[in-house]
């Protein structure tokens, strides 16, 4: 007989909840989590007023800096004309778009190209339709884990973090954590070729996509392991096998392309002045940050990393299902050991989703013993989220 797996504890239930859902209960978790994807969408929709309300007050567009901000210019760029666009600067600094990723690009080309929108339109449809389907698997995997109304309030944090107006922009991050959190849910239910297949697509979608791949690697050699010789079904080698080929398969398309096979796309990353050094040039820009003092944008991407960092050891205590450890620890580790670009680590870790796991179940706890401390809090979040993301988008004038 097969032992039960591993990888994945059985939820912790609430009252209401059964093993076997009744046609009601089925009716209830829709209930919840339609709850929750609403709250999302609530607290996304007044950000983005918040945002348009800076920018009108400010004589710029809202919509125009939601969809063409920064690194969404690069990606409209490749949607519309393909690869092929080289800024020069000087010789240790060049600028291609080789850098960015290639599946959000091509969604809005597939979206312009079916419908009569323009670039700017359908990289924002693309996004907020992504955003949606994330937070639905987000509520899922809260769900699994731990019952509703910590699901509930997981995707309620995800929407109110301070980076959270990226996942109303043209931005990827809403497409890579819609395709990590459905193949992480696919892993825990033991769906291995769902996990590979979704596990490819978010490697297509970015550089620190590779952490979903890494992932489904560690659960299915754990997997594996377990069960020590006895016959190993073919899904599980095929969803192992898939999973990284959408980022090893775009870094070895670079690297041809730049003739380098297996250098060719890091380089293209070391001269936009991104590279993998163990957090020596992190170090070094947190020592000026201390001695020198900097913009708002620093001192606050500073605390967000070190909340992350506190989060990830809660998680661990916390004793999360291993492919969501997995998954945090290696978008973590690339915020944290990755140079250049120091005000990007919040977006970088906006898909870890997961550190989110131990600050939702306390305030879950804080908001069944004390309503009213559980709201001041919930209520706090949402007017730093809200006033911190319009004045990234439409005063800060930083890359994001």
């Amino acid at each position: 007989m097969t032992q039960p797996s591993t990888l994945a504890r059985p939820a912790r239930t609430e009252p209401g909840d059964r093993a076997d859902p009744s046609p009601r209960d089925a009716r209830t978790s829709a209930a919840a989590a339609a709850t929750a994807l609403g709250l999302f969408a609530a607290a996304r929709l007044t950000g983005i007023l918040v945002l348009a309300a800076t920018a009108w007050a400010t004589g710029r567009h809202p919509l125009a800096l939601l969809a063409r901000s920064w690194d969404s210019i690069w990606y409209l760029g490749i949607a519309a004309h393909g690869y092929g666009r080289t800024l020069y600067f000087r010789p240790t600094v060049i600028h291609s778009d080789l850098a960015f990723f290639p599946l959000y690009p091509a969604l809005v080309r597939a979206v312009t190209t079916l419908t009569a929108l323009n670039a700017s339109t359908a990289g924002l449809l693309v996004s907020w339709l992504a955003a949606g389907v994330a937070a639905c698997g987000v509520y899922a995997i809260g769900a699994r884990l731990h019952g509703r109304a910590v699901a509930t309030v997981l995707v309620l944090l995800w929407g109110l973090l301070p980076h959270s107006v990226v996942l109303s922009m043209a931005y990827t991050e809403p497409v890579l954590t819609a395709f990590a959190a459905w193949s992480l849910y696919a892993v825990l239910t033991e769906r291995w070729l769902w996990a590979g297949a979704l596990a490819a697509l978010a490697g297509l979608a970015r550089p620190n996509g590779f952490a979903v791949a890494a992932a489904v690697l560690v659960a299915a050699a754990c997997e594996i392991g377990r069960r020590r010789g006895r016959k190993v079904p073919h899904s599980l080698w095929t969803g192992a096998a898939l999973a990284p080929l959408g980022w090893g398969g775009y870094v070895l398309w670079v690297g041809r392309r730049k003739g380098d096979p297996l250098g060719g796309y890091f380089e293209v990353q070391r001269l936009w002045g991104s590279r993998f050094d163990f957090g020596v040039g992190s170090l070094r820009f947190i020592k000026h940050l201390l001695l020198r003092g900097d913009r708002l944008v620093f001192p606050v991407t500073l605390m967000i990393v070190a909340a992350a960092v506190l989060l990830f050891a809660l998680l661990i205590a916390d004793r999360a299902p291993l492919p969501l450890l997995v998954y945090s620890g290696v978008l973590l580790l690339v915020a944290l050991g990755g140079s250049g670009f120091f005000e990007s680590k919040p977006r970088f870790l906006l898909p870890a989703f997961p550190l989110l796991l131990p600050l939702a179940g306390a305030l879950v706890r804080t908001a069944r013993a004390r309503p009213w401390h559980a709201t001041l809090v919930v209520g706090a979040l949402a007017g730093l989220s809200f006033a911190y993301g319009a004045y990234l988008v439409v005063i800060a004038h930083t890359p994001l």
